[in-house]
């Protein structure tokens, strides 16, 4: 089983415990695809979980290396305010490069 499959695993049964249905149950991979749209749709479904705080706490300790968790987005154990699309950024206009 993959580390984040163990994480979930263990906050559904912390979940069970305290009586709670938790968002990421229903579809985990939204919690960690690479798309930057998904992610969003998963922090939304985060914020009335019960256990947004553990859960986030969870993952900083851990140093998650992507996903979200708590609401937040963490890439290489750090919180993220937004993901960006995979590939090589946009070049600026204006900028021009001589060789």
């Amino acid at each position: 089983m993959h580390r984040n499959d163990l994480a979930v695993t263990s906050l559904l049964r912390e979940a069970a415990d305290v009586g709670a249905a938790l968002p990421c149950a229903n579809n985990p991979h939204l919690w960690f695809s690479e798309r930057p749209a998904d992610l969003e749709l998963a922090k939304a479904g985060c914020r009335l979980c019960p256990l947004r705080g553990p859960c986030l706490a969870g993952a900083v300790e851990r140093a998650e290396p992507c996903g979200v968790w708590g609401g937040e987005i963490i890439q290489r154990g750090r919180v993220l305010a937004v993901k960006r699309p995979p590939g090589r950024p946009p070049k600026r206009p204006g900028k021009v490069r001589r060789h």
